[in-house]
């Protein structure tokens, strides 16, 4: 790993060393996409039947002119491909700041790297499954006997694919909460008796995730709320302070 020292310790670089290793991960990072947009690209109608299946029976998404259906295809192959790539590029990010850790942090980090893609897997799964059905069912149903009821595709696919990697990231609190803990920037103790503003913090980010209706933000808010707990329980079961292991949640 580039930036370590002969003891495995951070070692100084210049600001030329840094600015070629964040053009290394940058490339990494621009390079995933590509690939992960020509593939989805190649099945851009997998994608918008999988887009689709969410969609209660009778609505099918509209366009309004002669080019929206090729560029809805290419917006919605764009949004898979981050979503698709966006383990790689968290972790290009994760990877330029970690040797800048000493050989201790980045052993105490590593495992919780190891759950980036999982996390982001469950979290883009709960969007598709929960989420989106949810917010569909209310939004398409809400006085549906007063208006004349259609899905137009450029904003149905904005907003689904915006909600999975919303999701995906909202699901990595988890690798947040025990990455600061490990580290010793915070302890279970702390995030405990800061609680209550935890949930102020999650009611305000579940109020900017895409979807304005309060049953999408009561959704998106469950498993934000949930995410915390577990996130405090794990950082104690994973080596907290003896005083936060005994602590009660």
């Amino acid at each position: 790993m580039r930036g370590l020292g002969p003891a495995g310790e951070p070692a100084n670089l210049t600001t030329v060393e840094h600015l070629t290793e964040l053009r290394q991960r940058l490339i990494g990072s621009v390079a995933a996409l590509v690939v992960a947009f020509a593939l989805c690209f190649w099945q851009n109608h997998l994608l918008l039947a999988i887009l689709n299946a969410p969609l209660p029976d009778g609505y099918r998404p509209i366009t309004l002119g002669v080019t929206e259906p090729f560029l809805t295809s290419v917006s919605v192959s764009f949004y898979a491909a981050v979503i698709l790539a966006l383990p790689v590029i968290l972790y290009e990010g994760y990877a330029f700041v970690l040797p800048a850790l000493s050989r201790r942090q980045r052993r105490e980090v590593a495992p919780v790297l190891v759950a980036m893609p999982v996390l982001f897997i469950a979290g883009v799964a709960f969007g598709y499954l929960v989420v989106i059905p949810a917010a569909l069912k209310f939004l398409l149903h809400f006085n549906a006997h007063e208006f004349n009821v259609q899905v137009r595709a450029r904003e149905y696919y904005g907003f689904a694919s915006q909600t999975l990697a919303a999701m995906g990231l909202v699901f990595q609190v988890p690798v947040a909460i025990v990455a600061a803990t490990r580290l010793e920037i915070t302890t279970p103790a702390k995030l405990r008796a800061s609680r209550r503003y935890a949930y102020v913090i999650i009611a305000v980010v579940a109020m900017l995730l895409p979807g304005t209706d309060p049953v999408t933000m009561l959704v998106e808010m469950a498993p934000l709320a949930l995410l915390f707990e577990l996130s405090i329980v794990l950082a104690s079961a994973l080596g907290g302070r003896a005083e936060d292991a005994l602590g009660r949640v």
